[in-house]
């Protein structure tokens, strides 16, 4: 057998991904499946954006762009900084990657050093952790809970930091538990890793989708953090790979470096299809499925609560609930296994966000429709 290196025996797979399989595979002999396990919208693209990936094919723009990407969509996305946050960002900040995945792997990679280790809340989105292992850094996860609305707070920050810590990386609102971070939560926590000499980075991924007001940007508290986003959760744009992340001035240069190494540029069609995505005909569909999506979480969770889950915060964004099923079980992987078996509802078990009381916890995704999510919760309640 070929020897892979030793960082692979670190980076996990999705747990989650073993279970979607056994869906498909019950789905294609005849099973109803009820799906709550992945975190993909149900909705497809939006016309606008379909209509102009088309004209963008049509045109020819099947070229490179540069490996920071097309200046007309940095130029409209710092735009939209100022439309939707009143904040003001250089489109030279911005650097378009293949997907929010391809963000991330830039900074980390421009940030981490073998042996540094970097914060970040367990649970978690479990990509952050391994994109650190890719690097030979230590993912040093903050043990939250509904006491600090999942969230690290200052004090956990300081407690766990030390000399190899180079940064402390947040998610509002975050997969799974979809809970925000406030202005003044981000103003304090950057101050803290800004004495430190380390770098804050955000995870934005799910701007756009929250349902009691808007949230702001990090990007208001300072420009010395780095900020991701994506096309795929809000714009609903998952195949089209499609990302951005603003990063200080200072950082720029290295990320374009780093970006034609890694990928060379993001997919040219998707980027030109991308610049309808801002357009006011657009938003009106987005804001509408935004609704449908809060119609959703507000019909899951008091039914998963009546039976019997534990949700302690209602999530504010995102479109996740993070559901305590101690009641049910002391080992949530199996417990999910054994929905899929036996009443056909797939869900995410705990293990794939971290370490902290996985097997207490599992993942419900809103991402289908209300009359799916109603039979759901019927076969839920047969089962229970």
């Amino acid at each position: 057998m070929m020897r892979s290196a030793d960082r692979m025996t670190r980076i996990q797979p999705f747990h989650v991904m073993a279970l979607l399989a056994r869906a498909r595979e019950l789905e294609a002999a005849g099973r109803s499946i009820v799906h709550m396990e992945i975190g993909e919208p149900d909705f497809i693209t939006p016309q606008p954006v379909i209509d102009a990936g088309i004209k963008a094919l049509q045109q020819g723009h099947t070229h490179y762009t540069q490996a920071v990407g097309l200046t007309a969509l940095r130029e409209r996305i710092a735009l939209f900084y100022r439309e939707r946050y009143r904040v003001t960002v250089e489109p030279e900040r911005i650097v378009i990657t293949p997907g929010a995945s391809a963000a991330l792997q830039l900074v980390m990679a421009t940030l981490i050093n073998p042996g540094n280790a970097v914060l970040m809340a367990d649970p978690g989105y479990p990509c952050n952790r391994n994109f650190v292992h890719l690097l030979n850094g230590e993912p040093r996860g903050i043990p939250v809970d509904a006491t600090t609305a999942y969230q690290p707070s200052p004090e956990q920050v300081r407690a766990h930091w030390d000399e190899t810590v180079s940064a402390l990386m947040l998610a509002s609102p975050s997969n799974p538990t979809g809970t925000l971070l406030g202005e003044q939560d981000i103003q304090q926590l950057f101050e803290i890793v800004r004495e430190r000499g380390g770098s804050l980075v955000v995870d934005e991924i799910y701007h756009g989708l929250t349902y009691a007001g808007s949230a702001q940007t990090a990007l208001a508290v300072s420009g010395d953090i780095f900020v991701i986003n994506s096309f795929s959760k809000y714009f609903g744009m998952t195949g089209w790979r499609l990302g951005w992340l603003v990063a200080p001035v200072s950082s720029v240069a290295e990320l374009d470096k780093l970006a034609q190494n890694l990928f060379l540029a993001a997919p040219t069609p998707a980027q030109h299809a991308a610049l309808a995505a801002f357009e006011p005909d657009n938003i009106t569909i987005l804001e509408a499925r935004r609704e449908e999506f809060r119609i959703r979480r507000d019909y899951l969770l008091p039914a998963l609560r009546e039976l019997g889950f534990d949700i302690p915060v209602t999530p504010e964004g995102a479109f996740y609930l993070y559901a305590d099923c101690s009641r049910f079980t002391d080992d949530s992987f199996s417990f999910s296994k054994q929905l899929l078996e036996e009443v056909g509802v797939a869900i995410t078990p705990g293990i794939d966000f971290g370490n902290h009381r996985p097997e207490r916890h599992v993942r419900f995704a809103y991402t289908t429709s209300l009359e799916n999510l109603t039979e759901g919760v019927r076969r839920l309640r047969e089962f229970l």
